[in-house]
């Protein structure tokens, strides 16, 4: 089993459509036995996949109150599950640090039982939840929108995190057609790119991953892409 975050310092960058999508990806296209765990109080990946939390808050499987197996819900796509969030989870920074247990977060994913891949839906900024997160990632995959502010925020990320985990930098957002993404993209070429579509759009208000409903898009296309880079770097 190994883990893989999606976490961005800025919100509105596009983190849980791509936390949701390469989820779908690794169930559906590589038929991995996926679990993603949204760890972001807004609840949004458990919306886009239109999956009824339980009655169970979140934030007790952090203080020992129920296990996190006996709050996955399955979400309609074959060998995707999911660990829903809700807004009980805005306090989770004050109960790391209130537990002072560094890898608590680490221990807990341990836990879960027979998946290939665990997705974490990060909440933004440096908070002591994404402290936890970079001690329990394989892999912290980090959407960028193709700016100079969002480049300093990942400058920022990258510094914060000083190496302790590995990170792959997505341009997401991307609109080709703009001078300033076109030249950010031409200042990394080599980091994959999610363009800016209303097929993303139109997936999420159906409840459906991009892959679901229009396969051969560019955006379904960027998606898988991303997901065999993922692959690959696991593999390596």
């Amino acid at each position: 089993m190994t883990t893989i975050a999606i976490y961005s310092l800025k919100g509105g960058v596009g983190k849980t459509t791509l936390a949701v999508n390469l989820a779908w990806t690794a169930a559906v296209r590589s038929a991995r036995r996926t679990l993603l765990w949204d760890l972001d109080p807004q609840a949004a990946s458990g919306w886009m996949l239109g999956v009824t939390p339980p009655r169970e808050k979140a934030h007790a499987m952090f203080s020992r109150d129920v296990a996190p197996s006996k709050l996955i819900r399955p979400t309609g796509v074959e060998r995707l599950d999911l660990l829903p969030a809700d807004a009980s989870l805005r306090e989770l920074d004050h109960l790391f640090r209130e537990m002072d247990k560094k890898k608590r977060l680490q221990k807990l994913i341990a836990s879960l039982g027979d998946y290939d891949r665990v997705i974490l839906d990060c909440p933004p900024g440096l908070t002591e939840t994404a402290d936890q997160v970079a001690r329990a990632a394989d892999l912290i995959v980090i959407p960028v929108v193709p700016s100079p502010l969002a480049e300093r925020a990942y400058d920022e990320v990258l510094r914060h995190l000083g190496g302790r985990t590995p990170t792959m930098p997505v341009h997401a957002m991307v609109d080709r057609r703009r001078k300033l993404h076109a030249e950010a993209l031409a200042r990394r070429p080599d980091w994959p790119v999610i363009p800016m579509a209303s097929v993303i759009e139109s997936a999420a208000a159906t409840h459906r991953a991009v892959g679901d409903i229009a396969a051969r898009s560019p955006a379904a296309a960027a998606f898988a892409d991303i997901w065999r880079r993922i692959e690959q770097r696991l593999a390596s």
